[in-house]
């Protein structure tokens, strides 16, 4: 079975409370449940974590790399700005990273549109709401489908 960590940066935790005109009235709770649901549908076993401590995902990251863990759907939040260590600590691990983003950053103000994790990520998906880890989960799914063939 897949095991894939949904991972979440600063303020999420405050998703259906902050800007939900930009981020949606689905709370981070009804989020990860919504995903460890899916993902049992998919076969697949999605963990949760969030923080809004830079150090903290990236031990997460790590011990991505050193566990069982086959991908991780990340959003970074403001980190993905100009995080380099957050960056670096992608960039340093094998297991795959979606980034993932609820907004559409490129219609937002400038300082959004540059991520420094887009270049070490396997990809990115932004601006679909809620969809995006989804079709992140869905992405990693069918990436295994392949490998299986």
């Amino acid at each position: 079975m897949m095991k894939i960590l949904m991972l979440n940066g600063p303020n999420l935790n405050r998703l259906g409370k902050r800007e939900p005109g930009i981020y949606g009235v689905s709370t981070l709770k009804n989020l990860e449940e919504r995903m460890i649901n899916l993902g049992k549908e998919r076969k697949m076993e999605v963990v949760c974590f969030q923080s809004n401590h830079e150090g903290e995902l990236i031990d997460k990251l790590h011990e991505a790399e050193d566990t069982e863990i086959d991908g991780v759907i990340f959003n970074p939040g403001a980190f993905t700005h100009y995080s380099y260590a957050i960056r670096d600590a992608i960039a340093g691990i094998t297991c795959p990273v979606i980034e993932v983003h609820i907004s559409n950053v490129y219609q937002r103000e400038e300082f959004r549109h540059k991520s420094v994790v887009a270049p070490v990520a396997k990809g990115q998906i932004a601006g679909l709401g809620i969809l995006g880890y989804e079709l992140a989960l869905e992405a990693f799914k069918r990436e295994a489908g392949k490998e299986e063939e």
